[in-house]
Parts: C-alpha cells; sequence; structure tokens
C-alpha cells in the first residue's frame, strides 16, 4: 500500500480529490487530501495574516496527526512551492516529490516562487472565467459548473509568499505530471527539453488541462502511481 497526501492548487480544496481518492483506495491505497487555510471548507479563515507558512503547517500537520511515515507527497499548481517547503523539513518521511503540472522550485539557498503577476491589491484572486478558458478548455459542461460551484478565491499571499530551501530538499526524490493545456504548448516542450531546469526525475505528460484530477481522473492515478516509487 501507498500513502498519497494530496496538497491542491490555487481555488481549490480537498474536494477536488473526490475522483481521484475512490480510484487509489479501489487499487488498496491510501489518500489523504489537504485544503489549505482559507480555500474549500476553509474559506472562512481567510485572512491577512495567512501565508505560505500557514499552507506549510497545514500539510505539517495532515502528516503530524495521521501518523504518516514513507508517503507520496502530491503537489499541484502553485503548491509546488508548499510541498517543497514540507519535503524540505521533513526529507526522511517523502518517498516521493510529485508535482502535479506545478511550480519546480530550483536547487537553491534563496527565496523563490513568488507569482508577481498574479498578486493583486486584494485579500484574495478569484477565479475567473478567462483563466479556466486559458488553461482548462476541456472542464466543460457539468464538470464546469461543479467546479465553479466549489472553487473559493486564492489568498494573494499564497500566490506571493517566497520559500525558501536548505539542503534537505536536494536529496529528496522526485517526478513529475505535466499537462498538454495547463500552459502554452511550445513552453511545455522547452520545459521537457530542458530549457527551464533539468528534471530530476521520471514524468509523464497528460493530454489535459491544468486540472487532470477533474477531467482525467482514471489516467492521472495510473501516472501517479507508475511514478509513486
Amino acid at each position: 500500500m501507498t500513502e498519497f497526501v494530496l496538497v491542491p492548487g490555487a481555488w481549490l480544496g480537498s474536494w477536488a480529490w473526490k475522483r481521484v481518492v475512490p480510484l487509489l483506495e479501489e487499487r488498496g491505497h491510501a489518500a489523504h487530501p489537504v485544503t489549505l487555510t482559507g480555500m474549500g471548507d476553509r474559506v472562512h479563515l481567510v485572512s491577512g495574516d495567512i501565508g505560505i507558512e500557514t499552507a506549510i503547517q497545514d500539510v505539517l500537520n495532515v502528516i503530524k496527526y495521521s501518523e504518516l511515515d514513507d508517503f507520496v507527497l502530491v503537489g499541484h499548481s502553485f503548491a509546488g512551492k508548499v510541498v517543497a517547503a514540507v519535503a524540505d523539513r521533513a526529507p526522511e518521511k517523502v518517498r516521493t516529490l510529485l508535482y502535479l503540472d506545478a511550480f519546480r522550485p530550483d536547487r537553491v539557498r534563496t527565496p523563490q516562487g513568488s507569482f508577481t503577476d498574479a498578486m493583486g491589491a486584494g485579500l484574495t484572486i478569484p477565479l475567473t472565467g478567462e483563466t479556466l478558458d486559458s488553461i482548462g478548455k476541456d472542464v466543460r459542461g457539468a464538470d464546469r459548473e461543479w467546479m465553479v460551484s466549489l472553487a473559493t478565491p486564492w489568498p494573494t499571499r499564497y500566490a506571493g509568499d517566497t520559500v525558501t530551501l536548505s539542503e534537505n530538499f536536494d536529496s529528496v526524490k522526485k517526478a513529475y505530471i505535466f499537462c498538454t493545456g495547463g500552459s502554452d504548448a511550445e513552453y511545455l516542450a522547452e520545459i521537457l527539453k530542458g530549457k527551464w531546469g533539468e528534471l530530476e526525475g521520471p514524468h509523464k505528460v497528460i493530454e489535459s488541462g491544468h486540472w487532470p484530477m477533474i477531467t482525467k481522473p482514471d489516467e492521472l492515478v495510473k501516472d501517479m502511481l507508475d511514478l509513486s516509487g
């Protein structure tokens, strides 16, 4: 059995993994979907005081109080910087750090991961139809209605705050899942060729938009298991 800790990206909560969790459980594995403070079912806790350290502690607490060890830590989208920081603090517990169409920190000891282009003046950043159309063209019909009905604004500090990693991060085994519609096709091709930094582990590519947990859960679970080590 493999344990998975599932950390969602912007605008999502643990609900985003609703189609993934039973597929993992049917195959004899266990899943622990996380909701970061200020989003999803914890949207009522949003405030100017929460930042990336809050998100990191959210995940560390799930690990501690679920008594997890030797697990696959999955980070989607912006949560790549969250799971990287978590793995940096608990490297002995993480079997594989799996980036799902996610931000991938570099092996540096300086602050990184501030998405200044996403930052606004307000407390949160809403999910717009334009964003859905640009990176989630395959989220349609009932899927789109479901996603929009449960999506919550993304706390601005989650976008703007940086993380700083230590040498612990370097030793963590890494793997990657990319989505063809999650970014510009040319940019994805450049990533896979190593133009934007060498990939430090195996990877899979899914023909989907940025949210395969909604549109391609079966393929996503297969790839997660293949890469889980």
